[in-house]
């Protein structure tokens, strides 16, 4: 496996920018998901590490190669496709078979590398079918079969699991998991599917416009999401934002909204709020980190319930806060209904503050 580096890389159609100064390092053996939702230059980013299409400027470094000019089977690269693109008139063998028939493998070699990329995926029994005698999952499995008997330096993976039904994603999540794992391989993976990214990759890259937005661990771009549009993509629910203003009341640093009440905030998060560019502030939180009370309490404030969604082990609500909606999740104990009122009461060790100008999170200073 390689060391996969994006260095300041662009692709623009005419005065279009489908990708803008991504830079990131993708570890040797690191499996690294690029996550965002439609159109913000995650499929442009692989295709051009894959050599699909030109880069307008950047460098891509595979290994020890700057591969910018190398066709796609010069970069030792696999790709697996949303699609699968299996060959269906060849059985499952031959599919696994024939990019090594390309590069013109022995025999004996090639039968060796198709069975052992079966049974590490456990396709043995499958070998002799058609791709339309498989399932959805089992065709899946010999796509990366077929990308695996390659050999490859690093594993490019465009959406591979959009096709499939809820169920089998699921499972699909962890045999890709489980098939990074044993194999130590360098995977680049592109989703829509936030959860996708966080269950299964060691890093995640969000991106959104073309631009690459934060690069780390799932479970720090969770807890520190650098900016609006990333606390509000990953997360499921996603993070509440409640556009409010920055206020001293009683020598206190305060949350005021347009409805009149107000939220004192911690020590800590009146230091963050001092860095303001303005009074505008944007407030955060995640449904795990707000209370919800049903009588009035000191320090949380009045809100609307709007829909109660019960999902078995956890009631999820969502309330007007001010003008936004804000989700909370309760246990089923707890029993609320449609327009009752509420009081939230926040985690202030938990909450975010965001700069309503710039959109980007506060940190003390």
């Amino acid at each position: 496996m390689a060391q996969v580096v994006l260095k300041d890389l662009v692709k623009t159609y005419g005065s279009v920018y489908a990708a803008k100064d991504v830079s990131l390092t993708v570890n040797d053996g690191e499996f690294v998901a690029l996550v965002g939702p439609s159109g913000c230059g995650k499929t442009t980013t692989l295709n051009l590490v894959a050599g699909l299409i030109p880069i307008t400027s950047g460098d891509i470094v595979i290994g020890d190669r700057i591969v910018n000019d190398l066709d796609p089977k010069d970069r030792d690269i696999a790709m697996v496709f949303q699609n699968y693109a299996l060959y269906p008139q060849k059985s499952v063998f031959q599919n696994l078979a024939f990019p090594l028939q390309m590069r013109k493998l022995a025999k004996e070699e090639i039968e060796r590398k198709v069975l052992d990329a079966a049974k590490v995926l456990d396709i043995t029994h499958l070998l002799e079918r058609k791709p339309r005698e498989l399932s959805g999952g089992q065709q899946q499995r010999v796509a990366l079969g077929r990308a695996l008997v390659r050999d490859p330096a690093v594993f490019l993976m465009d959406e591979p699991l959009s096709n499939l039904d809820a169920k089998l994603r699921v499972q699909m999540r962890s045999e890709i998991k489980r098939f990074h794992q044993d194999l130590n391989a360098t995977i680049i993976y592109v989703t829509h599917d936030q959860l996708e990214a966080v269950t299964m990759a060691d890093k995640m890259a969000v991106m959104n416009g073309g631009l690459l937005q934060q690069y780390d661990s799932p479970a720090n771009v969770f807890a520190n999401p650098v900016n609006m549009f990333v606390a509000s993509f990953v997360g499921s629910p996603a993070m509440s934002l409640v556009p409010l203003e920055v206020a001293n009341q009683d020598g206190r640093t305060v949350l005021k909204s347009p409805e009149g009440w107000s939220l004192p905030l911690s020590d800590a998060n009146a230091r963050k709020a001092a860095t303001l560019t303005s009074r505008k502030v944007v407030l955060g939180a995640r449904h795990s980190t707000i209370k919800l009370h049903k009588g009035q309490v000191e320090g949380a404030v009045p809100a609307k319930v709007y829909t109660v969604e019960p999902t078995g082990d956890i009631t999820f609500v969502q309330a007007f806060l001010s003008s936004s909606i804000v989700n909370i999740s309760l246990p089923p104990s707890v029993q609320v209904a449609p327009d009752e009122m509420v009081w939230l009461e926040f985690d202030q060790d938990r909450i975010h503050l965001f700069d309503g100008e710039t959109e980007m999170a506060l940190r003390a200073s």
